[in-house]
């Protein structure tokens, strides 16, 4: 198809998508590394772990790449430690093969929600131990590790050190009765688990765990405090740092520890499954025999070990602080770890490391006015987002829209369908539906001569100088917005320009009429619609990549970056593509059969228990009145319940299949299992106690 695209810097993006080619930074020029906390390898994934990390990151450096800019992003399985080892013995199977299965399982589940790493590595591997023990080694020579034989605490029951998460017990600061043995979530401070009073084994809580004496090596983070004092001070005022739980608004450093003096720090533990502990040459060498490297020493090693296994140049990203840019994403228990330990470690290290420029937290997602709880099966986690047929893109936009970043927020059903059905369909997908389809159908997908030059629209139009000003100052807002990394106000901005658009398009009366009446001003409005579409589809990358590669895909067009002002960059000739819908309406039944399934034992009991709504009971009562119905009496069983919600959940499956035009043979499978489920409970019905008469 024809096209006739404004070819020049400013309009068309040069950076690729993310994991397309081997990135290096470059002098001279702005590079971005960007980081995401890593995920530990013996669980799945839920919303909350997403959005407070890997997708905030994701958006974050595709808004970088649209800006052309070299940007790199790294994650990846943090495997090591007791709670592998524990998790492994509790599944039959051996550290490496759990490690092998939830590093795919963590793979798999990003890469449904369009989550483009770089690389998504682990930890697991040579070049991390290599690169790892070489900091040890570097701490070491530079006076910065010392042998301490200090109490741990072992499970006689297990007979072995328990990791520190493996212990809780009753916080000796703030007397909070669950605290971890290494944080509590009561006061936030970091604990020794041997401090905790009446400590309990969370493998077995019958378990006696007492404490036993062990030599270890520890970071002597109170020599390297001076240094970092300095460090946090100066890239806090460089990297526009959000208040947090290290330093507030004023630059005033506030954490408890650091205010206290801080103290050395284990690095060590007595595991088999970890980083092996490289000899110093010291006499106490021997006592380090068999020991590994403890988790939270190694696990944020594990961004530069990563980025080793993408490139053997690793170092020009990594020791380049001069021209890379490092942005850190996490959720807000991980503050410390990336603002003190590990800028520590670095700066005690000797080499000149890229250091933290920016960092992003986020508060907690909750989900339906509790917390997500894998062992009650409430919330949605790993690949069951895929499972209720919400595309990843509405995921996407929901999750973002609600990302918590300065208080807690919460995850609701209802809200999520809001957002597709009134937000993106009625807002976003029907500016973009209107345009092209006004286009398509009137000027057979061609665009036609507007009489405006290539390139900036002028704010001083005699027709349209308003709307073209408030999308140049939306533009300056959204950019202002990201370069902050206040993401849920970006995508806000987004969905005001695309409201915007929708308002030029009603204001200018875009319709078969203006084209007859006046040709030329009808020719110049749908021109304008589709630069501002071509615009939209540049800003909606970061959060929706799918729905941008449909808007390029219904615009004939290339990937551009974003632009400072809105300009005509598809020109007159150029031939669109085939326009479809870019949303599909949510059914609102939905809410309560999603409320049914991803709500736990309680939810079920609750639904089980319910009283019949008046609707119903009339409906029944008219059934029940008919000649020879089957009066049924009671609540209905669990088993109904369930299946009925699984009928209407692929309900659902089965009208996107067909909306989106699946194969036949999977269409026909889908409504072959959907006659199957109704079958089923017709049966179930029928098995049912008659009313007593």
């Amino acid at each position: 198809m024809t096209q006739k695209i404004r070819v020049t810097d400013d309009v068309l993006r040069s950076i690729p998508d993310p994991g397309q080619g081997a990135v290096l930074p470059k002098d001279g020029e702005t590079n971005i590394l960007i980081t995401s906390a890593l995920p530990y390898c013996n669980n799945v994934p839920h919303l909350g772990n997403i959005i407070g990390s890997t997708l905030s990151a994701d958006v974050f450096s595709r808004y970088n790449r649209t800006r052309n800019r070299r940007t790199l992003y790294i994650c990846g399985t943090d495997e090591y430690g007791t709670a592998t080892e524990t998790a492994a013995l509790k599944e039959g199977i051996t550290p490496r093969e759990l490690c092998d299965k939830y590093h795919a399982l963590h793979k798999e589940t990003y890469e449904w929600f369009d989550i483009g790493f770089d690389l998504f590595g682990r930890t697991s591997t040579a070049k991390h131990t290599e690169i790892c023990q070489s900091i040890y080694l570097n701490l070491g020579q530079h006076g910065y590790l010392e042998k301490q034989i200090k109490d741990q605490t072992y499970c006689e029951g297990c007979k072995k050190f328990l990791a520190d998460r493996y212990v809780e017990g009753i916080c000796p600061h703030c007397a909070y009765v669950d605290a971890r043995g290494d944080q509590c979530d009561g006061c936030s401070r970091t604990l020794d688990a041997v401090d905790l009073i009446e400590p309990r084994c969370l493998i077995d809580k019958t378990h006696n765990v007492v404490a036993n004496s062990s030599s270890h090596m520890y970071f002597k983070l109170d020599a390297a405090q001076p240094a970092l004092e300095d460090w946090i001070k100066k890239s806090w005022k460089k990297g526009k740092w959000s208040p947090n739980a290290t330093i507030n608004a004023d630059g005033e450093i506030v954490d408890a520890r650091m205010k206290s003096g801080l103290k050395p720090t284990p690095v060590t533990r007595d595991l088999a499954w970890g980083v092996p502990i490289p000899p110093l040459g010291r006499e106490d060498d021997k006592e380090m025999g068999g020991k590994v490297l403890y988790v939270w020493f190694d696990a944020v090693i594990g961004y530069v070990s990563i980025t080793g296994e993408y490139t053997p140049e690793w170092k020009k990203w990594w020791l380049n602080p001069d021209n890379v840019r490092l942005y850190q994403f996490m959720g807000k228990d991980n503050v410390y770890f990336h603002t003190i330990y590990f800028p520590a470690m670095l700066l005690a290290d000797g080499n000149n490391w890229t250091t933290l420029h920016h960092l992003s937290t986020t508060e907690y997602l909750n989900y339906e006015g509790g917390k997500f709880s894998k062992s009650k099966n409430r919330g949605v986690f790993g690949p069951a987002a895929k499972e209720t047929g919400i595309p990843a893109s509405v995921w996407r936009y929901y999750l973002l829209s609600t990302r918590p970043e300065t208080a807690d927020s919460m995850f609701s059903w209802a809200d999520c369908i809001a957002a597709n059905n009134n937000v993106l369909l009625k807002n976003f997908g029907n500016f973009v539906n209107r345009a092209l389809k006004f286009l398509s159908a009137q000027y057979d997908s061609v665009l036609p001569e507007s009489g405006d030059a290539p390139g900036p629209l002028s704010p001083n139009d005699p027709l349209d100088a308003e709307f073209v000003t408030d999308v140049n100052t939306l533009l300056k807002d959204y950019i202002d917005a990201m370069e902050s990394v206040k993401i849920r106000l970006g995508l806000q901005i987004v969905m005001l320009i695309s409201g915007r658009g929708n308002g030029y398009l009603q204001a200018s009366g875009l319709n078969k009429a203006l084209m007859t009446e006046n040709p030329q001003r009808c020719a110049q409005v749908i021109s304008r619609a589709v630069n501002l579409i071509y615009v939209l589809s540049a800003l909606i990358y970061p959060f929706m990549p799918a729905t941008s590669d449909a808007l390029l895909l219904q615009l004939n067009a290339p990937a551009r970056v974003v632009p400072e002002v809105l300009s005509t960059d598809i020109l007159a000739g150029h031939r669109i593509g085939q326009p479809d819908h870019l949303f599909k309406n949510i059914d609102d039944k939905m809410e309560q059969v999603w409320k049914v399934r991803f709500g736990g034992e309680e939810s079920a009991k609750k639904e089980e228990e319910a009283p019949t709504s008046k609707r119903k009971a009339k409906k029944a009562g008219a059934i029940n009145a008919a000649p020879n119905a089957v009066a049924v009496s009671g609540p209905k069983s669990p088993e109904i319940i369930a299946l009925e919600a699984k009928i209407l959940e692929h309900g659902q499956v089965v009208r996107g299949l067909k909306e989106n035009k699946e194969a036949k043979d999977v269409i026909d499978a889908a409504v072959t299992e959907l006659k199957r489920l109704k079958a089923e409970l017709v049966l179930l019905e029928k098995s049912r106690k008659p009313a007593a008469q």
